[in-house]
């Protein structure tokens, strides 16, 4: 029965819970079951809320049962009664909030994030907080001050990151959704390598507010779920204008109605050759083709683009994001909040305490960013990265002057073995050479699971579209897995347990 529960995805178990055939609580119930059967092996959690996941459980059905005799309650959202994760970066009051990081091990933040609160008002039931790249730089969740998550499907391998946490509990059966983040692929990549939906919404789309900022030019809030049918009800939940956000865009969001009978007849999807590139895993170009192949068979045309600075987005992102950290996390020096090291001397405190806070990987990217920014290297590397990113931004427009979205792999290969790179970050960020792009030009993107390799690991592939566009791309996707069924298949949990028995 819990297994049934665990498949059934947001849109069939919200129907279900209507109809009173499943309660909220059974329905927590069996995803903490699942946590405490699977989580001590992949590790997807940093924090549990079982009392108060069940209590607001309690609470669904008591407003099911309500609505049931016509009474009306404080909500009547889909998500009423659903359970869910959020990635720890984004803030919920009287519950800590690590960032994966030994810096924040004790923090518990007074407030709770906008796209957070947005889904308790709907009535989500949050399980808890999951497992991130520390401050989310990186893009396996190894860099976690706290250990690494396992990818369900096999769990020698990285989950992707850095919302890793959050892809592997929705992935494992462990939530129905779950929120992450993206900056420069972190929900994307991470859908792709443990074969679920994730979608990374346009910058400003979702509010910031609450998010501990990595990179505040590009990180977005996205959301993740098996399938493009649930992410339209959280895209929908959190999506919208909020005044504490000064990027937030004050924009009506428009209701998600899919293609009639999926036909995607009059829409145009690039393909733009820079994406296809020697050395890729030919498993996941011939997966990602023949998924385009589907998308054809329903009615759109595939047409060739150029995005022709492409190859320019990988050295982009390494000077602008880094230049954005080493000024945001400037503030932890361990006298408000964070981790306090105990030196004579402020100076002394301040280089003790960030010195055992921030791991190798934090460290290695606010040397990067202070570096560029500094005196006599700002204007070679910062100002300049700013200037190509504008020309990668005119990409985009002039690619979506002759298609309504491009279609390219979500990573290189599919998901690769832990430790792999841990001693070349290089290779690891070469892994988001394809993710990258968006997050410069601000556009949204969705992933979704379009195959396997002979491994039977997840290929992913994504769509970007166009500013605000998002109902098209989760239209798009929503109609390709209408026809195909790689977005319903999950691990089994006897494969994830079996590492557990193993001397």
């Amino acid at each position: 029965m819990t297994a049934d529960l665990l498949s059934l995805g947001i849109s069939r178990a919200a129907g279900l819970l209507r109809s009173g055939e499943i309660s909220s609580r059974e329905l927590t119930q069996a995803c903490l079951d699942q946590i405490q059967s699977l989580d001590g092996n992949l590790h997807a959690f940093l924090t549990l809320t079982p009392e108060e996941a069940l209590f607001r459980a309690n609470r669904a059905d008591f407003f099911f049962q309500q609505q049931r005799k016509g009474i009306e309650t404080e909500t009547n959202s889909p998500l009423l009664g659903i359970p869910f994760a959020i990635k720890d970066v984004l803030a919920l009051s009287g519950v800590r909030c690590t960032c994966g990081s030994r810096m924040l091990e004790t923090y518990i933040p007074p407030f709770t994030a906008h796209a957070v609160d947005k889904l308790l008002e709907d009535g989500v039931v949050i399980l808890g907080k999951t497992n991130t790249d520390e401050f989310a730089m990186g893009s396996t969740t190894e860099n976690s001050a706290y250990g690494p998550t396992r990818n369900p499907w096999d769990d020698t391998r990285v989950p992707g990151g850095s919302s890793g946490g959050s892809a592997a509990a929705v992935a494992a059966g462990m939530s129905f959704g779950a929120l992450g983040t993206d900056t420069g692929g972190s929900v994307r990549q991470p859908a792709a390598f443990c074969g679920i939906t994730g979608l990374k919404p346009t910058y400003g789309r979702v509010s910031r507010w609450g998010l501990v900022a990595y990179a505040s030019s590009l990180d977005s809030v996205g959301c993740l779920a098996h399938s493009a049918e649930d992410l339209t009800y959280i895209y929908t939940a959190i999506a919208g204008h909020d005044p504490r956000d000064s990027s937030s865009y004050d924009l009506p969001v428009p209701p998600f109605t899919p293609y009639p009978e999926n036909s995607l007849k009059g829409l145009r999807v690039g393909l733009p050759k820079e994406y296809f590139l020697p050395g890729m895993q030919a498993e996941v170009e011939s997966a990602v083709r023949a998924a385009l192949a589907v998308l054809a068979d329903l009615g759109a045309e595939i047409v060739p683009v150029s995005l022709p600075h492409t190859e320019y987005a990988l050295p982009v992102y390494y000077l602008l994001a880094p230049a954005e950290a080493s000024a945001n996390l400037a503030r932890y020096d361990g006298t408000r909040y964070g981790l306090l090291e105990p030196a004579d001397g402020y100076i002394q405190q301040f280089m003790a305490s960030r010195g055992s806070g921030f791991g190798p990987e934090v460290k290695r990217r606010i040397m990067l960013g202070t570096y560029a920014l500094s005196a006599g290297y700002y204007d070679a590397y910062y100002a300049r990265a700013q200037k190509v990113r504008q020309l990668i931004r005119r990409d985009f427009e002039l690619a979506y002057q002759q298609v309504d979205v491009i279609a390219a792999p979500v990573a290189p290969t599919t998901a690769y073995p832990l430790g792999e790179h841990v001693n070349d970050p290089l290779a690891m960020y070469l892994g988001d050479i394809f993710t990258l792009p968006a997050n410069l030009a601000g556009v949204p993107g969705i992933a979704f699971p379009v195959g396997f390799d002979a491994s039977r690991l997840p290929v992913g592939m994504q769509l970007m579209g166009r500013p605000f566009d998002e109902n098209t791309l989760l239209g798009m996707a929503h109609a390709y897995q209408q026809v195909t069924a790689w977005h319903s298949q999950m691990p089994a949990a006897s494969q994830i347990t079996e590492e557990m028995t193993k001397p």
